[in-house]
């Protein structure tokens, strides 16, 4: 079970180029790499595991941004529970406090961070996005995408 994750390098010979440099990790002994990790041009969230080489893996190939190691709502699956682009993070509202300020204290101070109130908890399944359009489930509230403009 290895997953592949991809990462851009500036090319040797022409500055200009750019090459993809491809990893192989696991999250202990888990294939979903997306479950466990949020990844944007401006941050990197990753669920807090009983390993360091996943964590490591992310921090030693995304040198240039932000590796956060956190819980959402207490649990390890990151990837699942938030939604978010280079601007900002969506969390779920079973959020901690102390997780949010711990997020909010690792990440750029232009990387904005809101606390939905929304009954679908898994905002990465409800949500997909990148820095210009967001796709949202139907059933997510009409809030909720609403605070998708502010972030």
């Amino acid at each position: 079970m290895i997953l592949i994750l991809t990462v851009h390098h500036q090319h040797l010979d022409d500055p200009t180029k750019t090459v993809m440099a491809v990893v192989r990790t696991h999250f202990e002994n888990n294939n979903e790499v997306g479950v466990f990790a949020k990844l944007t041009n401006s941050y990197c969230l990753v669920g807090v595991g009983r390993s360091a080489n996943f964590f490591s893996t992310f921090e030693a190939e995304l040198d240039v941004i932000p590796v956060v190691s956190s819980t959402i709502g207490g649990s390890r699956i990151v990837g699942r529970l938030t939604a978010g682009n280079r601007h900002g993070l969506l969390v779920p509202n079973s959020t901690t406090d102390q997780e949010l300020q711990q997020v909010r204290n690792s990440l750029p101070d232009s990387v904005k961070i809101q606390r939905l109130d929304e009954r679908l908890s898994a905002l990465g399944n409800v949500i997909v996005c990148n820095d210009y359009v967001a796709l949202v489930r139907s059933l997510a509230s009409l809030s909720s995408v609403k605070s998708l403009f502010f972030v």
